[in-house]
């Protein structure tokens, strides 16, 4: 069996997700990026659910605020869906909260800004 062909192995003190960051950044180098995306969203979602749950209001409760379905709501919640900013604007709004949005540069640009990437 040749090397490209091989299943990856997970290798001294990784576990399953270490492992899988590492093999997808082989294939895309941009990978850890979105991955810290991931996280910061599902942070946020995250956040939102527990200012509802601490609000006393139900899902269904927020939903009908909203103007969408309880469904929707779960899905936003759990992070199942790719929802629109605007509908993450509403919850927020619902609650009585807003989203700031900010612009910053990736991980990579602050290391090559910071003279780490030269030699």
């Amino acid at each position: 069996m040749n090397k490209a062909s091989e299943p990856a192995t997970i290798e001294d003190g990784e576990d399953f997700l270490d492992e899988l960051i590492r093999t997808r950044t082989l294939r895309n180098a941009n990978f850890p990026s979105l991955v810290e995306v991931a996280r910061a969203r599902r942070a946020l979602l995250g956040a939102l659910a527990e200012a509802r749950a601490q609000s006393g209001l139900t899902q269904t409760q927020a939903a009908a605020l909203m103007g969408t379905s309880q469904s929707q709501v779960a899905r936003l919640e759990s992070g199942g869906a790719d929802t629109k900013l605007s509908t993450v604007e509403r919850l927020a709004a619902t609650l009585g909260k807003r989203i700031e949005w900010r612009l910053v540069d990736s991980q990579e640009a602050r290391d090559s800004s910071d003279g780490l990437g030269s030699t």
